[in-house]
């Protein structure tokens, strides 16, 4: 056997035992790869606990996570009857708000009459704090859900418009120019092409609407309502009910970081061409 074919079937089996450890590898760094953040939460849990324990800290100003999640288990119906409630609110208003910002992209895109005309006023509808706007919704629509859903859709419209819009104009010049050549439609552009280039855009600002959804639907349930995880913060806050306080703001959180999870695996589905996130 020559030389040559020696070193060839060597390339190959080190080839083939490099396949094999990182197949072995692979699912290992898969079953650890929650630890480090799981092993941080443990630790400030920790710290938490030992700090209030020996400092001595009343429970109205720091409940220890003992006391908060004793609270989960003997105050659980409160929590949950309130948290159905902000759900709903939430979901909503991300649904009606990513709507319309998508709505409106794609208007812009094909409008340009349109972005200059409107655009400005998205602006300028996003710089007017959402805690100045709310009073204003609740005047205006009354105390029940829709201006808990109008905030909520309001605080995802914008950073949804914003990156649509460039979504859906990053297309390449040569890639248009070639669907004009083949007489394609602006809806067949829109469909085969803008669509398709914006999407990584798009789930980039629903997961920032993921949870900023949440936020907009307990702000609005700060200034006028009598239900909702966002009521049960004002109410627990002015009783000095701080175990209750704390493990309200953990639910909020909580859904939330469902929200966001939920946004990631989703994208996972749908872009199985992008490389995998942290979640």
């Amino acid at each position: 056997m020559t030389m040559a074919g020696i070193e060839g079937k060597g390339a190959h089996a080190a080839t083939a035992v490099s396949r094999r450890a990182a197949r072995i590898e692979r699912p290992a760094g898969r079953r650890f790869r929650h630890a480090p953040p799981l092993i941080a939460a443990a630790g400030m849990l920790a710290l938490w606990q030992l700090v209030v324990t020996g400092f001595g800290v009343p429970s109205y100003i720091a409940p220890s996570p003992v006391q908060v999640l004793r609270v989960f288990f003997e105050q659980g119906e409160i929590l949950w009857i309130n948290f159905w409630p902000t759900l709903l609110e939430a979901v909503a208003g991300f649904a009606l708000g990513n709507s319309i910002a998508v709505v409106l992209a794609v208007w812009f895109v094909h409008s340009r009459l349109a972005e200059r005309a409107f655009y400005p006023i998205a602006v300028f509808i996003n710089t007017i704090p959402i805690i100045a706007v709310a009073p204003i919704l609740v005047l205006i629509l009354g105390n029940g859900y829709a201006p808990k859903i109008v905030i909520a859709a309001l605080i995802c419209f914008f950073p949804t418009l914003v990156n649509m819009v460039r979504g859906l104009k990053a297309v390449s010049p040569q890639m248009l120019e070639l669907m004009r050549v083949l007489s394609a439609s602006d809806r067949e552009i829109l469909w085969k092409i803008r669509l398709q280039s914006s999407l990584p855009f798009l789930f980039a600002a629903l997961k920032i609407a993921s949870t900023t959804c949440v936020i907009g639907a307990i702000v609005g349930e700060w200034i006028g309502s009598n239900y909702g995880l966002g009521s049960l913060i004002i109410e627990a806050t002015y009783n000095f009910r701080a175990p209750l306080l704390y493990a309200t703001v953990i639910l909020g959180a909580g859904l939330a970081v469902a929200f966001f999870v939920t946004t990631t695996l989703l994208e996972r589905r749908i872009l199985k061409w992008k490389p995998g996130a942290v979640f």
